[in-house]
This record gives C-alpha cells, sequence and structure tokens, in this order.
C-alpha cells in the first residue's frame, strides 16, 4: 500500500521589496513520500517568490506532466510553468512551446543546466529563467519543517531573509541567464 502525502501547512509573512509584493500567505502543501524536505523547502521559495494570482502547487511529483507551480489566469490559460530542482531540456522545450513564461528555481549546478539549455536549442530559451537557490540554505531550513510553519520571508534586492522561530536564515536567488552559459 502507498504512503499517503503529508500535508504541511505554512502561514507566511512575504514582505517582497524588489516586486512590490507584501502578503499574508497561508499555504497547504502536499508533500509526496518520495519528496526530499530540501525540494519542498525549494518549492516552498518558489511559490514565494513567484506569488501571483492564479499560481497554485501541481500535483507535481505525482504527475509527470505537470510542473511544481503553475499560474493560470481566469480563462484557464497557462502564464507560468515553474519548475523547481533540474528538469530535462527536453521537459523544458515541451514547456516553452505551449506559450507560457518558463522558470526554474534549481540549486544543483544551475549554470550547467542554463549551459544544457542554450546547447539543446530549447524553445524560447532567451526567455526561459533560471534562478540558483544555494543548496546550503535549504539544508539549513529542511530540519525546521513541521506539520505547522511560520515563516517571514523579505526579499530585497535579490535578497532573501527567512525567519523562522525567531532565526534569520540569509541567502540569494541569483538569476543566471542563458545567454551567459552558452
Amino acid at each position: 500500500m502507498a504512503q499517503p502525502s503529508m500535508v504541511r501547512r505554512f502561514e507566511i509573512e512575504l514582505a517582497d521589496s524588489d516586486r512590490g509584493v507584501y502578503e499574508t500567505l497561508d499555504l497547504r502543501v502536499a508533500q509526496h513520500p518520495s519528496e526530499s524536505d530540501r525540494y519542498l523547502v525549494a518549492r516552498v521559495i518558489a511559490r514565494c517568490l513567484e506569488h501571483a494570482e492564479g499560481l497554485v502547487f501541481t500535483k507535481g511529483l505525482a504527475a509527470d506532466d505537470e510542473p511544481a507551480l503553475w499560474q493560470r489566469d481566469l480563462t484557464d490559460r497557462l502564464e507560468a510553468w515553474i519548475e523547481v530542482g533540474a528538469p530535462s531540456t527536453d521537459r523544458l522545450h515541451r514547456a516553452s512551446k505551449l506559450g507560457a513564461r518558463v522558470a526554474v528555481y534549481a540549486w544543483q549546478r544551475p549554470r550547467e543546466l542554463a549551459k544544457q539549455i542554450a546547447e539543446a536549442k530549447v524553445h524560447r530559451a532567451e526567455a526561459l529563467e533560471v534562478r540558483a537557490l544555494d543548496p546550503a540554505f535549504l539544508d539549513r531550513i529542511a530540519p525546521t519543517l513541521d506539520r505547522n510553519n511560520r515563516w517571514e520571508l523579505s526579499v530585497s534586492g535579490g535578497g532573501l531573509y527567512l525567519t523562522i522561530a525567531g532565526k534569520l536564515h540569509e541567502s540569494t536567488c541569483e538569476r543566471v541567464t542563458i545567454a551567459e552559459a552558452s
């Protein structure tokens, strides 16, 4: 019998001065049994950094044809396809052909991923966004996960300032352009 997903709650005070987004998020996130805590943290961080109307978590690991997150408008038209981790260039090529904005939040060799995207001639590669998350940052956050999580996330000048239980964790989320990688 397959293990069920664990549902985690995230109450997040988001202050993203880079985008002018100031929101209180109350998220229920299903963690697939095969999903690492690091991956879950990266999904939640990506969700915060992409916060917009119509942005939702998908079935993710439970569905091969869906990204970690996507954004749809009121007519159900796909506006953004957001991957987490290291998706294949074939997957990114197919996603780019859907006409939506495509972004990847990667922590394992993001510059190599950007180079692979350029070399594979991914459709609209110049428009694809690769964001580099620091794996050490994700690893510092992963052990703090509980069923109920309270975070305060501030974003300023590309810097991430995440406070959990009074402890500040700092990092960055740098954009890696495809042109620089080739």
